[in-house]
């Protein structure tokens, strides 16, 4: 397989996820996916707006500041730029329970019940969290006009994409091999993985675990499981972050401070980062990576005066981390991935309506992407399923270049990810 590169145009990165040995000459852009399925590939049916109405609405629901605060933030980003619809504008944002699991009803409800808007053209989900696929198809039964777009989807790719017009995730396959690659150029000799079995049941997770472990076994690294605390569960938020406080010390004293922590949940993240900071080890990036997810928590910083400004967040939680002695051992995305994936979709999706863009053209979501990571190096994949070698069209899977703070990017966008990576299952 080939790797990607990318060449930044200005401000706005263009970038295609094609099949092995596609290109976009226009964009300077070679991208490689995935090994391509041999069976037939499977296609969700594209909504295609032949007419640009005078007046439309987007839909975005994500989770609330507590559970994903950046995902929240790019819905604000839009409102922002485009107003929100109770002021005029064109951007209705709601928030799901943040015990969406226990409450599925409600969260299905506040996503189909956007449809109840006669202007609406599209809905956004962010994070896409079980219930998505019932409310998209609760839509589609009564708006078919309405464009359904999930961005990082927990449900399994099978099932989401089977209702969402377009299901944007991280590339889970490449980055089980790349962060385990990169904690081992880093120096590391342990590699530990952070979850509960909600996350583990999810195909996504599943997989980019297993990726993990066989990762760790090519590289001589040991690699260990850890269960914790669900913050869906009765303990909360704060009893999962308790459970992390009170233990990351004694994980330390057990697998040595060369050991890479790792942990599917965000709300997970701070305290690991808190005390990985006080008594040693690596966090290479977070499950959905950004400068904001733990670091400002984790290192008292406050923000508000760089508020949207990336490379300003970056630089000054760089500078926290050197301070106290993290160089080298704490990385991260650049920019937001929670905040890119939902002002970007949104901008994508308002692209599509004026038909400006194409809904599955990897060149036009990576564009819309770019407006709100300008200079970011991208790579991804497509998704194939193992077992049956097919293909899903609609669901684009993307990564961004690791940066470590006091070190620099690490350049994974030009390390090759093995075939047998995408030969592996949950």
């Amino acid at each position: 397989m080939k790797r990607l590169g990318l060449i930044v145009l200005s401000l706005l990165v263009a970038c295609s996820f094609a099949f092995a040995g596609g290109s976009s000459e226009s964009t300077g852009v070679t991208v490689t996916a995935a090994p391509v399925a041999t069976a037939a590939e499977t296609e969700t049916a594209t909504t295609t707006t032949t007419e640009v109405p005078d007046e439309f609405h987007i839909g975005i629901v994500t989770g609330t500041v507590s559970q994903s605060e950046d995902d929240l933030r790019g819905a604000e980003a839009l409102i922002a730029e485009y107003g929100s619809v109770d002021e005029g504008g064109m951007i209705q944002h709601l928030t799901y329970p943040d015990n969406f699991m226990e409450e599925q009803e409600t969260t299905i409800s506040v996503i189909a019940g956007l449809a109840d808007d006669p202007l609406m053209k599209a809905v956004i989900v962010n994070q896409a969290v079980p219930g998505t696929t019932e409310a998209f198809r609760r839509i589609k039964e009564r708006r078919p006009d309405i464009i359904c777009i999930a961005g990082e989807a927990h449900e399994d790719p099978g099932v989401i994409a089977s209702a969402a017009d377009l299901v944007c995730n991280n590339d889970f396959v490449s980055r089980g091999y790349l962060m385990v690659n990169t904690a081992h150029e880093l120096g590391c000799d342990t590699f530990v993985h952070i979850s509960f079995p909600r996350h583990l049941a999810m195909e996504t997770m599943s997989r980019r675990r297993a990726i993990m472990i066989e990762t760790c076994n090519q590289l001589g690294m040991d690699f260990v499981d850890i269960s914790a605390p669900d913050p869906t569960s009765d303990v909360g938020i704060a009893g999962a972050q308790q459970y992390i406080l009170e233990n990351t010390k004694n994980w330390i004293e057990q697998y040595g401070e060369n050991t890479a922590f790792f942990c599917t949940n965000d709300a997970h993240t701070e305290p690991l980062l808190s005390q990985l900071l006080e008594y040693g080890g690596y966090f290479i990036e977070a499950d959905l990576p950004s400068p904001l997810m733990g670091y400002p928590g984790a290192l008292g910083l406050e923000l508000g005066d760089v508020a949207g400004d990336f490379p300003a967040i970056l630089e000054r939680v760089e500078n926290a981390i050197v301070e106290r002695g993290g160089a080298g051992r704490f990385g991260t995305w650049a920019y937001s991935y929670g905040y890119t994936v939902s002002a970007g979709l949104g901008y994508h999706a308002i692209n599509v309506i004026e038909g400006k863009s194409e809904l599955l053209d990897r060149d036009d979501i990576m564009a819309a992407y770019g407006k709100y990571s300008p200079g970011a190096e991208w790579g991804g994949s497509t998704y194939v399923n193992v077992t049956t070698g097919t293909g899903l069209r609609n669901f684009m899977m993307v990564y961004q270049d690791t940066y470590v703070m006091g070190k620099g990017y690490m350049h994974i966008t030009d390390v090759e990810v093995p075939e047998w990576c995408y030969t592996i299952s949950g």
